[in-house]
């Protein structure tokens, strides 16, 4: 009969196996190393240090007071060669593919929590002007915390960075208010489709201010991106002209934005992260004071307290989400313009438009008529062929 029994090295090694007197931890036998084991052939080059594997046992018999027990015992030691274990791991193009995946699932994921939070709030509380700038207090607080606590390196900045920033501070805030003006006038799903014919206030800015030409495919994009974005708000249930105007500014200063941060920003080394918090902090500085001028502390207190009683404490929570959820979903897009190209960023926000449309529809049961809807998916269509066209 053939066992193969392992003993952990803490029972039985090989110069315990050899030297030992004590009994040998075999289970259930009471064998003696000096008299029931019979070894032949012993290898005296085994390490001392390693386990036996009991292979044989032959004529095993326990011994009466007329007769002598003879057992013969042969062990092996344990092998030590290295296991052949393969791993197949992600080739470098998958784990790239995963990695902006990951990014657009992320700042996708993040738009329409801000967007359901922030359109919350205004509803209850319509002061767009103080709720844009607590987004920006809220994003710059969390950075700066993040600096001091080492837990983000600070970004190494000096006059010169903070003089290029300033024409991209005050078109992101510009940007930033108008679209939460619209948003507290309109749904929010028509302030994005309003919102996705950007790339024709991008090229018209830059062909006639900037000189700068385009092939003829990107000029004929625009055609599908204006008249979606005419379709739609033509048939919108909900027009307001307050909000309509609110999302073409937006898209204009937004433009502006895109065109002084690549101007500016070219020969700086700074991470996407710290980039943003940097123009969250500048535009907190230049959006307060006409927050103040505008609405003014007298309306909001007045505000908070009509929201408080209609909505209760929730109120707090909704007002700190939409302000901590508007500066993660914009930094996270930040972030992925250090890992992708302009033009799969570019078809990534486009595919947001239509994620947080088709989800804000639903969680606010927005009333849509057919055509509005093929309006908007001419215009989403339309922007989506501009960013084919511009490669």
């Amino acid at each position: 009969m053939i066992s193969s029994l392992r003993l952990t090295s803490s029972n039985l090694t090989s110069s315990e196996f050899f030297n030992r007197k004590s009994p040998v931890p075999w289970p259930n036998l009471p064998l003696q190393s000096s008299d029931c084991c019979a070894l032949k052939h012993v290898d005296r080059s085994l390490s001392t240090n390693k386990p036996l594997h009991i292979s044989s046992v032959e004529n095993l018999s326990f011994p009466t007071k007329s007769s002598e027990r003879s057992t013969v015992c042969r062990a092996y030691e344990a092998e030590s060669r290295p296991l052949q274990i393969n791993i197949e791991l992600p080739d470098e193009q998958t784990a790239q593919k995963l990695k902006i995946g990951l990014y657009f699932a992320t700042w996708w994921a993040l738009n329409v929590v801000f967007n359901v939070y922030n359109k919350k709030v205004l509803n209850a509380f319509p002061y767009p002007w103080l709720t844009s700038t607590l987004s920006l207090a809220a994003g710059s607080l969390m950075m700066l915390i993040s600096w001091a606590t080492r837990m983000v390196d600070a970004p190494k900045t000096d006059f010169d960075f903070w003089k290029s920033l300033l024409p991209v501070a005050v078109a992101h805030s510009i940007g930033h208010v108008a679209a939460t003006v619209s948003m507290s006038k309109v749904a929010v799903s028509f302030t994005h489709i309003i919102k996705s014919g950007e790339p024709a206030f991008s090229v018209l800015v830059s062909r006639f201010l900037l000189g700068e030409m385009f092939p003829l495919p990107v000029y004929l994009s625009l055609i599908p991106i204006i008249g979606g974005c005419a379709l739609s708000a033509a048939t919108e249930l909900n027009f307001n002209m307050t909000g309509f105007s609110g999302a073409m500014i937006s898209n204009l200063a937004f433009v502006f934005r895109n065109i002084f941060s690549k101007k500016g920003m070219k020969g700086k080394s700074v991470s996407g992260m710290n980039y943003y918090a940097c123009l969250s902090l500048l535009s907190l500085l230049i959006l307060t004071p006409f927050a103040i001028a505008v609405e003014g502390p007298k309306l909001w207190a007045e505000g908070f307290q009509s929201a408080l009683s209609q909505i209760g404490p929730n109120f707090i929570w909704w007002l700190g989400a939409q302000s901590m959820f508007y500066h993660l979903y914009n930094q996270v897009s930040y972030m992925s313009l250090d890992q992708i190209s302009p033009l799969t960023f570019s078809v990534g926000n486009t595919m947001k438009r239509i994620f947080v449309i088709v989800s804000s529809i639903i969680i606010f049961h927005t009333p849509v008529r057919p055509i509005n809807a093929i309006g908007a998916a001419i215009a989403i269509l339309g922007t989506f062929i501009y960013s084919q066209a511009k490669l």
